[in-house]
């Protein structure tokens, strides 16, 4: 292996050549956790590793609470299987909220505000209801905490960092909150390490070849804390080194030469899933797929594990089209039918 099919590797890894799992929920438990900040485009991320699930099908599976979307790691919006969502949260809770304290104390939230606003939600929603963040953020106002300023943003954040709350499905274009508890059935504790080996290893399974630190990123873990699961879960794991950088992943993945060409979602973790990006994305294109660096991701063009363009989504009266723009003008004539052909039908059928 060399740098040049590290992205052809990791497509491969993520089941984007493949597309070979039958329901949402497989996708996601061999993912680990999918970026789901742009819900619709977290669909189409889950659809494209499917062998044939639509976007009703991953709506569907959020209703039956098969995946569950909340913010598991870095304080960033992710689909996660139910069973391993607890676990999760057991690594990512504490550093996440030491990290965050100076902006509540910015926004003026006590530990009183989130405690009286939890109670405040646990009544209203007990019994398996589901209200929507507008219906929460007046039950703040009308109950003396005000939500205005991203304090409500905040407290909601905050409860569902604790295991409090979870997204529930949408109510038409609004999202909707529920209990943890009701939402997500208990399931026997592990221990921390545990825990690690079992972050560190799914990871690298479905992300590799990746290096420790961009694991440590992309989980908000620790370089020790990574080290130490990947201690635990070597045996599973091969390691190469490319120009100087040891990549670890799955024993016996075997990436095809040539994958072919596939539309992926702004935020998909083929990009999001890793802090360095270089493998798939050259530097002086990193701009245009993330503009001004504003943290908002533009769907890509791949071609063969690597980064070619980005593309807008067009729906017109005679159907949905697709836009794309190429970093260089060569690859202006590629091939985009089945690419497209497969999305349309994902989200139309």
């Amino acid at each position: 292996m060399n740098h040049s099919n590290i992205g052809t590797s990791r497509l491969t890894a993520q089941h984007v050549v493949q597309a070979d799992f039958a329901s949402p929920e497989d996708v996601v438990r061999h993912m680990g956790a999918m970026q789901a900040q742009d819900y619709a485009g977290a669909k189409w991320s889950i659809g494209l590793r499917t062998k044939n699930c639509t976007a009703t099908d991953v709506e569907q599976a959020v209703a039956d609470r098969k995946i569950v979307r909340t913010w598991p790691q870095r304080g960033t919006i992710h689909f996660v299987v139910p069973e391993e969502l607890r676990w999760r949260l057991q690594l990512s809770t504490p550093r996440i909220l030491a990290a965050a304290k100076r902006r509540h104390e910015n926004l003026d939230l006590t530990q009183a505000d989130f405690d009286k606003a939890r109670d405040l939600f646990y009544r209203a929603l007990q019994g398996d209801k589901q209200l929507s963040r507008s219906a929460l953020m007046q039950l703040l106002d009308t109950n003396g905490i005000p939500a205005a300023g991203q304090r409500g943003y905040h407290i909601l954040w905050y409860l569902a960092q604790t295991g409090h709350l979870c997204f529930g499905p949408l109510e038409g274009k609004q999202v909707t909150f529920a209990l943890l508890d009701d939402w997500v059935p208990a399931v026997p504790e592990i221990s921390r390490d545990e825990a690690l080996h079992r972050l560190v290893e799914k990871y690298f399974v479905s992300h590799g070849p990746a290096p420790l630190h961009d694991l440590a990123w992309w989980s908000g873990l620790t370089v020790a804390d990574v080290k130490k699961g990947l201690e635990m879960a070597k045996t599973s794991l091969e390691a190469i080194v490319v120009s100087d950088t040891t990549y670890y992943l799955a024993r016996g993945l075997e990436p095809l030469e040539s994958p072919g060409t596939f539309l992926l979602p702004g935020f998909d973790e083929f990009v999001l899933g890793y802090k360095n990006r270089s493998a798939v994305l050259p530097l002086e294109h990193a701009s245009k797929v993330c503009p001004g660096g504003n943290g908002i991701f533009l769907p890509t063009i791949v071609q063969d594990g690597q980064i070619i363009g980005t593309w807008k989504r067009k729906v017109r009266s005679s159907g949905t089209s697709v836009e794309p723009t190429y970093f260089v003008s060569e690859m202006a004539g590629t091939n985009l039918e089945n690419p497209i052909t497969r999305y349309t039908q994902f989200q139309s059928l």
